[in-house]
């Protein structure tokens, strides 16, 4: 007999199949992206994205209502979207939440309505939507949802659309040229098919297979738990929850609440997204945290941790020293900073130039929208600049902008930490908040950059033939060199990245796997050759990359 509905209860279980299923095939979606760089991180970013928003339905129980469940599954990965990827992913979500939340059942032609709003949200989220991605699969299964909308089979109306988005996933590479030369498909298109394959699997009963899962080369990072003196630990609890709001809650109210929780604790997040906000306190009182937000409505999402006993000194000893920042700066400054960086070295010159808050990322680090929205909490100023210095993070930092109304938030779109360092020196105090960004975007536009690191696997791409542990030199628009020595390969990358150009400054970031005497002797080659220019070496310490450079 063929199933014409969906309820909540078989949605939350289609959708964490959907996630179990991307997981256990990210490793092999990390291996689609194009260039074959050990930090590939589509797979990872989509991965992480939707788990977010797995725990948030997780929390809901056996029996949601498609209310609650559209809007964790919205929130969830709205906080925890990461990469574009992870953003489109999140908003595929979250037009898809607008249409589902408003039912009590889930019918063809709802569903139908629903993929459509999803579409449109991705896109909209996008400046320069490309074809050939993830959109473009997207739009293609929208296009045929449409189309078997006056069926009532469900199964029949799932299997079709997502076979219908495969047939547009294996076109892709003749819409990307860059796709067909690494002969992949879309890998964010791909990580979208695997979603709905495990939600198919879930609304015909079948379990996930979970032997598809690749083997990883990571490393966990185990921290020295004897280290930790837990007398140190001003507020033992680390307190975590959602608030359902039950009314209204503007700015006034949210700044009211904050300041009720300085007064109890520290490490204080608080984000409002619609009808929810998430709360993140240390506290050695999470009671008084939570009568005060029962206030406001419901709460969800309830976690205590006693940083005490689990040796969480570490991260208390970080929170605590950024709000002692915070505090020392009573009053609000004009303007502050926030840089996305990796690497010891890089980090100690974005420090030196004032950034206030550094988060920790790289192409498999990238931050989430949650991250960048606790940086932005942290910055005691009128308006905030981010500089996510990856093209993968702008996207998130784009989408946290959105979401703050109590200070003006600017994101300089930097593609890498050159054009990064570049647009901070550029500030001038003098001129406006809008005088400054555009003197920073026009000065990043000047500013040509190189990275060199190691292939991960055989690919050919850009017209050069890349075998497994080649070096390759990797320019602003694509492979500039391919080689098997580190040295001749950057400086065959330096020579195509500034052609025929003028340049006054040559900046050389050595990574953390580069010897200091290897790095002076790059530095005075590529010094010889660009006699009439500047040429500056620093200690980058980025893992992977074994130089960053720029010129300008």
């Amino acid at each position: 007999m063929a199933v014409n509905t969906i309820d909540a209860k078989m949605l939350s279980k289609m959708f964490l199949a959907g996630a179990k299923n991307l997981e256990v095939k990210k490793e092999y979606i990390n291996e689609l992206n194009v260039f074959p760089v050990p930090d590939g991180d589509t797979g990872t970013n989509m991965t992480l994205t939707i788990m977010s928003a797995a725990r948030e339905v997780a929390a809901l129980g056996d029996e949601p209502e498609l209310m609650q469940l559209a809007k964790a599954i919205s929130s969830g990965s709205l906080r925890g979207a990461r990469g574009n990827s992870g953003v489109i992913l999140s908003q595929l979500f979250r037009g898809f939440c607008k249409v589902i939340g408003e039912q009590q059942e889930i019918s063809v032609k709802i569903l139908s309505k629903a993929v459509e709003k999803a579409v449109e949200s991705a896109y909209k989220a996008v400046m320069k939507p490309k074809e050939g991605t993830i959109l473009t699969v997207a739009k293609g299964i929208s296009v045929k949802a449409a189309e078997l909308s006056n069926t009532e089979d469900m199964d029949y109306f799932l299997e079709t659309v997502i076979t219908y988005g495969e047939e547009v996933l294996a076109k892709t590479p003749e819409m990307l040229p860059v796709l067909k030369q690494a002969g992949v498909v879309d890998s964010g298109g791909q990580g979208l098919i695997e979603v709905l394959k495990g939600a198919l699997m879930a609304f015909r009963g079948q379990e996930i297979d979970l032997s598809f899962v690749a083997e990883s080369t990571g490393k966990p990072v185990v921290a020295d738990s004897q280290a930790v003196d837990t007398a140190d630990i001003k507020y033992g609890y680390c307190t975590e929850f959602i608030i359902m709001l039950s009314k209204t809650f503007n700015i006034k109210h949210e700044m009211d609440f904050k300041a009720f929780l300085e007064s109890i604790g520290d490490s204080i997040v608080v984000v409002a997204d619609d009808d929810i906000v998430k709360v993140h306190v240390h506290t050695n009182d999470p009671g008084l945290a939570i009568q005060r937000a029962l206030k406001y409505g419901a709460l969800s999402n309830m976690k205590i941790d006693n940083m005490r006993l689990e040796h969480q000194e570490k991260l208390f000893k970080e929170a605590e020293k950024k709000e002692n920042t915070i505090e020392e700066t009573a009053t609000q400054k004009d303007v502050g900073f926030i840089s996305v960086s990796i690497g010891e070295g890089l980090n100690e010159i974005l420090t030196d130039l004032g950034v206030d808050v550094i988060i920790e990322g790289g192409q498999t680090m990238n931050p989430s929208t949650e991250d960048i929205l606790s940086a932005i909490e942290k910055v005691n100023a009128k308006t905030v600049f981010i500089f996510p210095n990856n093209k993968n993070i702008i996207l998130a930092a784009n989408q946290a902008q959105t979401l703050v109304d109590n200070k003006k938030i600017i994101v300089i779109p930097t593609k890498n930490i050159p054009q990064g360092i570049t647009a901070i020196i550029n500030y001038m105090p003098d001129l406006s908040d809008e005088e400054n960004e555009q003197t920073m975007l026009s000065e990043i536009s000047n500013v040509k950059t190189g990275q060199v690191t190691y292939a991960v696997r055989d690919t050919v791409i850009d017209e050069k033939t890349i075998h497994e542990n080649d070096i390759m030199g990797i320019g602003d628009h694509g492979i500039l060199a391919v080689g098997k020595e580190i040295a001749e390969t950057t400086i065959e990358m330096v020579e195509e990245m500034i052609g025929d150009d003028e340049v006054e400054l040559i900046s050389i970031y050595y990574g953390q796997d580069v010897k200091e005497e290897d790095a002076k002797a790059l530095s005075a080659q590529i010094g010889k050759l660009y006699s009439e220019c500047d040429v500056e070496l620093q200690f980058g310490g980025q893992p992977i990359y074994y130089y960053v450079i720029s010129a300008e």
